[in-house]
């Protein structure tokens, strides 16, 4: 009952920053979508652990600036070999090493590497993500580590 609550709370803190009304009516649709958002998500079950990793709230807070940086880096470089042209790309499958503690760990580190510009997940295996880097250097630099170590220290709490 708990989860549902803070999933609630969550949900319409999420509503309220991205829409920005705050007009009786459009307030009452918020909340309408809140509660059919929350009766769907309890009668579908998925409010255990899994569903609603609370665990990982604080160290999320640590990680994302982190990424948020790392993000704001990738597409500075991305947008600087579209307009010039004569920068190398060099097109790379990769595999690294998915060592996280959980699936949701596991879940953060592949979407993370999505959300960065340069890369894709193509594939989440046992222990391994697979990934296309638009670059060497971007292949290199994920290989180096540094995501997943810090994906795993955001589990750590």
């Amino acid at each position: 009952m708990i989860r549902l609550l803070i999933l609630s709370v969550l949900l319409a803190a999420a509503w309220l920053l991205l829409s920005g009304h705050f007009e009786p009516l459009l307030l009452g649709l918020g909340a309408l979508s809140v509660a059919g958002v929350v009766v769907c998500v309890s009668r579908l079950g998925t409010t255990d652990a899994e569903g609603l990793p609370l665990r990982l709230l604080p160290g999320l807070a640590r990680y994302a600036p982190w990424l948020a940086w790392q993000i704001i880096v990738s597409s500075v470089d991305v947008a600087k070999r579209i307009v010039q042209p004569h920068l190398p790309i060099d097109p790379t499958v990769i595999r690294v090493p998915a060592d996280q503690q959980s699936a949701p760990g596991q879940v953060t580190y592949a979407n993370s590497i999505t959300l960065t510009p340069g890369t894709i997940s193509l594939d989440v295996a046992e222990g391994e993500i697979e990934v296309h880097a638009l670059t060497s250097d971007a292949a290199n630099e994920l290989a180096g580590g540094e995501m997943g170590r810090r994906v795993r220290a955001m589990e750590r709490r």
